[in-house]
């Protein structure tokens, strides 16, 4: 076939060039990680999952037959943010995401859906139904004295009502927890699986579950920290906690997730100094990617 061959691919995402708003989807890095508990770094994952896309631009997606390279997709580049200021980075992505139609944003901490989520409840004028891929319920009120740390995301998005708690499910959850946020999160209305559940019953029934939970009218956000995989499958990660979910497994869920109204999505806690041969950043990288194609298949009867 000819072409430009994988290794010449373009810098931005899927090769695509950096472009302002206007296109239906907007891919942006946000290059921040100065709330997290453990290892940091992921500010450089945004430039790792651009360079790992360029696997995914040679064909259609394989199971939904999407061309994604029909799809309007533009690379904005980077986000600006606040040098070692937390909350007015957080007001500053905020303010960026709010005038994008429908953002793929790429991590930086999980600390980065907060704004975002912020950003879209203002614009729709009504919470968000969540589908959210973690080894971390991200519910905790703190984070080692840090307020808005990577581990209280979520705390913030039920309180201040960015989220519906009864339609919003966590995936993949394993890591240790205080049972008070365990049980806080669970009162919200908040519906767990862990990973040791997805592989007991499965990625159909997992799917079967999102789609109970979060229903096919209420506007849904898809937030995906790679974490969510074993550290085999995704060994840079800053908080990597074993018995995770394998990159097929996500996949599969995520491809099920057919006449969910997404209106946008991030991939979190790439931290590439950790990466071994590309493959965490590929897997984020791909998640990307099969959204894309979920969302701009051929054909609406599945």
């Amino acid at each position: 076939m000819a072409g430009v061959p994988t290794f010449a691919t373009g810098p931005g995402f899927l090769g695509r060039r950096f472009s302002g708003i206007g296109p239906s989807f907007t891919v942006a890095g946000i290059p921040l990680d100065i709330g997290v508990t453990n290892r940091a770094g992921a500010r450089s994952g945004p430039a790792a999952i651009r360079q790992a896309s360029r696997m995914l631009v040679d064909g259609d997606h394989p199971h939904f037959w999407t061309d994604i390279g029909g799809m309007a997709i533009a690379d904005m580049g980077e986000f600006e943010i606040a040098l070692g200021d937390l909350p007015r980075s957080l007001a500053l992505i905020e303010e960026q995401a709010a005038p994008i139609p429908h953002l793929l944003a790429m991590g930086g901490e999980h600390g980065v859906t907060l704004p975002l989520l912020r950003a879209l409840r203002k614009h729709l004028g009504e919470p968000l139904a969540l589908v959210h891929f973690d080894a971390h319920a991200d519910t905790w009120d703190e984070s080692f004295g840090q307020v808005y740390g990577h581990g209280s995301v979520f705390y913030h998005a039920i309180n201040e009502g960015l989220v519906d708690p009864r339609r919003m499910i966590q995936i993949g959850i394993r890591s240790p927890i205080q049972r008070d946020v365990w049980d806080w999160t669970i009162d919200q209305g908040v519906t767990i699986i862990s990973a040791q559940e997805v592989h007991e019953i499965g990625v159909a029934r997992v799917a079967a579950r999102v789609h109970t939970v979060v229903g096919h009218e209420t506007p849904a956000y898809l937030t995906y920290d790679v974490d969510c995989l074993d550290p085999a499958f995704a060994p840079g990660t800053g908080t990597p906690e074993i018995g995770g979910l394998a990159s097929w497994q996500t996949q599969a869920i995520i491809r099920r997730l057919t006449n969910i109204s997404f209106v946008g999505m991030d991939v979190v806690e790439v931290l590439p100094a950790h990466d071994v041969s590309e493959i965490t950043a590929l897997a984020a990288a791909t998640v990307m990617w099969d959204y894309l194609a979920l969302l701009g298949r051929p054909t609406a009867s599945d």
